[in-house]
């Protein structure tokens, strides 16, 4: 029940904002679960930014917001190499921030072809060329060198529509060198297991809330959680009815869930 929702689990892009622009009603809401002793994280398969730069992003839109509420997808990657590929060469394909997140957390990083590559990892990747897929091929051929991708991503909204995200990136590797990679982020459960160990809440506390099916509600519905869609991403009504990954909820607007959850604690319509 919406009413039982403390710990509110947020994709962001398409669900909280498009590119630089929040939508109506998601500041008053974050606002209002941790005025009402609530927390909110944020789990974006979305590798282009460092925990760090998700902080700065927040503060530029009046949001307060620590490194620990945000459980990226190149974060992830951190904590599943560190603990699978420790003291192996791991080549890249991604954005400078990407690549300097894995390098502090100790990953031993290449962006070229080289000998000993023991893992090819694909991220979001805003600066992405043909030398670099090139490169990836290249190692992909090898057998022995494993294929990992951030998130299965089709697309990331945009202003004006979407853009190729990880997910299509790797759909081009995979076409060609003819290898499936392993994804890290959602719908990997992992994500949503990290938020959940902070706050040691039971699962009726929790709500994973996303405008993607196959990996923002699929990583609910992975976790045991109920899930929430809003439809001003990639979602939309007719793909609800027909998808294998059904939301327990589903509206419109990030103001309309925030609406229906203090009407659902016997409070007002938002501020």
């Amino acid at each position: 029940m919406l009413g039982e929702k403390k710990y509110f689990l947020f994709d962001i892009d398409g669900t909280l904002a498009v590119d630089t622009t929040l939508y109506d009603g998601t500041k008053e809401f974050l606002e209002w679960i941790e005025e009402t002793g609530g927390r909110c994280f944020y789990i974006t398969n979305n590798s282009t930014k460092s925990r760090k730069d998700y902080v700065e992003k927040f503060k530029n839109w009046g949001i307060r917001t620590e490194e620990s509420q945000f459980m990226t997808a190149s974060y992830a990657a951190c904590l599943y190499l560190k603990k699978y590929y420790e003291g192996k060469k791991i080549f890249v394909l991604g954005t400078p921030s990407f690549i300097k997140e894995l390098k502090e957390a100790g990953i031993l990083v290449t962006e070229k072809a080289e000998d000993h590559v023991d893992c090819v990892l694909v991220g979001f990747d805003s600066t992405l060329n043909y030398d670099k897929m090139t490169d990836a091929c290249r190692l992909l051929f090898q057998k022995e060198v494993d294929f990992l991708g951030t998130n299965p991503d089709l697309r990331c909204p945009a202003s004006f529509g979407f853009i190729p995200d990880c997910g299509a990136i790797c759909r081009m590797l995979e076409v060609t060198a003819g290898r499936k990679p392993y994804f890290i982020g959602k719908p990997n459960r992992l994500i949503a297991d990290l938020c959940m160990q902070q706050c040691k809440g039971s699962p009726e506390e929790y709500l994973v809330v996303g405008d993607r099916l196959y990996t923002d509600i699929a990583c609910g519905i992975e976790a045991g959680i109920e899930t929430a869609v809003v439809y001003t991403g990639e979602a939309d009504p007719e793909e609800v009815r027909t998808s294998i990954w059904k939301p327990d909820y589903a509206f419109d607007t990030i103001r309309q869930l925030y609406d229906a959850v203090r009407k659902a604690r016997g409070e007002g319509a938002g501020r």
